[in-house]
């Protein structure tokens, strides 16, 4: 029996999981990943030579808001089967970033040309499954209801050094009414595994957010008058911390392009 043959529902067909990654495998989806194989916790990505493992894995340990660590590989291994039994992390994110010395040198869709025998990946836990949560209890996405990426802004609020590793906190923003603001903390604090409750609420320029008009990352969100805007910890927070460190080499995410494994929300959720 084939791995696919073993992924398959109780219908016969495939978990939607697997069913989104060899999609993008294929090449067939192209673009983020919000609300891909609902259900399904996705990742974000580091890829790291082997020599800067362990100071990063002390970096997420030492972070663990924008930093919650899910799984990580082996060197040069492209599987991480706590994650997923089918998962090529070579071809299986809709896009990626390729780095060397901090400078952005390639976006691709897959990073085979790329990949080296010292590779470390290390996956860290998406705002998308509280997402999920929030969405279930009755409160707006406005970023999903618009068919945009969430707003993600660089921060004044340092990470904790590990090694060469460290940098500004990056943060996720979601306009929210006062009354879903608060049922919000409530929801994602049961969620520590993907970035947990907010970090700040209101008030942007006290974390360093000039202008919510001009995200870092992703796509600009209105805020209505009758809003407050409520800010998680954000895994992009290493694309921040890499363009500050300068590693010789690192593979990202695509800001919005996660990996889509086989483990399901409502693992993560503390009851």
């Amino acid at each position: 029996m084939s791995i696919a043959q073993m992924r398959k529902d109780d219908t016969g067909r495939l978990s939607p999981s697997l069913a989104a990654r060899l999609a993008i495998r294929r090449g067939e989806h192209r673009g983020s990943t919000a609300g891909l194989a609902p259900g399904y916790v996705q990742g974000n990505l580091a890829i790291l030579p082997e020599r800067l493992a362990a100071d990063f894995l002390r970096f997420c340990q030492l972070n663990p808001k924008p930093c919650p660590l899910i799984g990580s590989s082996t060197p040069g291994d492209w599987r991480i089967p706590a994650l997923a039994a089918d998962l090529d992390i070579r071809t299986d994110l809709s896009r990626y970033r390729v780095w060397r010395n901090g400078e952005l040198v390639a976006e691709p869709h897959d990073v085979h040309e790329f990949w080296r025998d010292d590779l470390v990946s290390f996956v860290i836990g998406c705002s998308f499954s509280f997402e999920e949560a929030l969405m279930a209890d009755g409160i707006e996405m406005r970023h999903i209801a618009l068919g945009r990426n969430v707003s993600m802004y660089r921060t004044s609020i340092a990470t904790i050094e590990s090694g060469p590793f460290h940098g500004p906190m990056v943060v996720s923003m979601r306009p929210m009414t006062p009354a879903n603001a608060i049922r919000a903390v409530q929801i994602t604090t049961r969620f520590p595994s993907v970035h947990g409750a907010p970090v700040h609420i209101g008030k942007p320029e006290m974390i360093g957010i000039a202008d919510l008009d001009k995200p870092d990352y992703g796509d600009v969100v209105p805020v209505r008058d009758d809003d407050i805007p409520v800010f998680w910890a954000c895994g992009v927070t290493p694309q921040s911390v890499i363009a500050t460190v300068k590693p010789e080499f690192c593979i990202t995410h695509y800001p919005g392009s996660m990996l889509v494994t086989d483990r399901r929300n409502t693992e993560l959720a503390i009851m």
